[in-house]
């Protein structure tokens, strides 16, 4: 565990594997700390070579908490009016926030590895810091083309429906987070609820910031269509993508690797909106082709 002032931020980063290992830069989610990247895969992906750099984003986990309430209607009432949404920050600050950990830690270049909202922060760092970007590999993400299918009234209301204070009934909490898990999952694949359930607890026991979600979301919904800066992103990309996702519909996937010149893009049966043990090879094998692709052109 360890802090770096990061954009005039406090930002939570930890670093695994070898010094002179290839760089990996793992960006979660929404509302989802780097907790989400699982000891269980970044091992794998320290096994395969990589130096795995995790951090939790501003306004989750142990990074810095933000303030303000934004709605996601406000913000697209303001878009729809021309106008700027009041929002305390936006996408393209967590991606200079991803950007300065690198910084921080001294590397030059690194592959790039972000799922969800964190696949997005991942689409301004190869777009707009090209010379940081050894590859790209997205997970379970979109381009934010208002034209695709939208999530499953099912799934968004888990984002947008808060479960009970874990503070006062941490049980209650626990019970309906791990239906909102289900809900999103992947139903081609085993769902051990007694594992997810403690991870639920290790997570709210580190940080509960229920309000950084929303801000989070705010500053999704702001960035809009990313669209025309994808086709300027160079470096070799896969793009990882379940048939089964309620949350992100897998035309998101389908839509961002027809953006990138060149991308690779891969669809799981079976996988929903998470990152369940028996895909971590299949995370692992993604962000290894993305890194070989880029060898290769080096």
């Amino acid at each position: 565990m360890a802090q770096a002032q990061i954009n005039g931020i406090n930002i939570e980063y930890e670093v695994h594997g070898a010094d002179d290992a290839e760089p990996l830069l793992l960006i979660m989610g929404l509302g989802a700390q780097m907790t989400r990247w699982p000891p269980g895969l970044y091992q794998k992906l320290v096994a395969r070579g990589f130096r795995v750099i995790r951090f939790d984003n501003r306004d989750v986990g142990l990074s810095q908490k933000f303030s303000g309430l934004p709605t996601v209607e406000s913000v697209v009432a303001a878009r729809m009016q021309g106008q700027k949404p009041d929002i305390p920050y936006t996408l393209d600050d967590m991606a200079a926030d991803a950007v300065g950990v690198l910084d921080f830690l001294g590397v030059k270049r690194a592959h790039i590895a972000g799922a969800s909202m964190g696949g997005m922060i991942g689409q301004l760092v190869a777009a707009d810091y090209p010379e940081r970007v050894l590859s790209f590999t997205a997970v379970f993400t979109s381009t934010g083309n208002p034209s695709l299918p939208p999530a499953k009234p099912e799934a968004m209301a888990v984002l947008t429906t808060r479960a009970g204070d874990p503070n006062k009934d941490i049980e209650a909490y626990l019970d309906q987070m791990l239906i909102n898990a289900r809900t999103i999952g992947s139903p081609g694949y085993p769902f051990d609820e007694k594992i997810v359930r403690e991870r639920l607890r290790s997570d709210v026991l580190r940080s509960y910031e229920p309000q950084g979600v929303a801000r989070q979301l705010a500053a999704v919904v702001a960035n809009g269509d990313r669209r025309s800066k994808l086709g300027s992103i160079k470096a070799p990309v896969v793009v990882l993508h379940g048939d089964s996702d309620p949350l992100v519909p897998v035309e998101g996937g389908k839509d961002l690797a027809a953006s990138i010149f060149g991308a690779e893009l891969r669809i799981i049966p079976g996988m929903g909106h998470d990152l369940p043990p028996a895909l971590y090879d299949a995370v692992a094998d993604a962000i290894s082709r993305a890194a070989e692709r880029a060898r290769v052109n080096a």
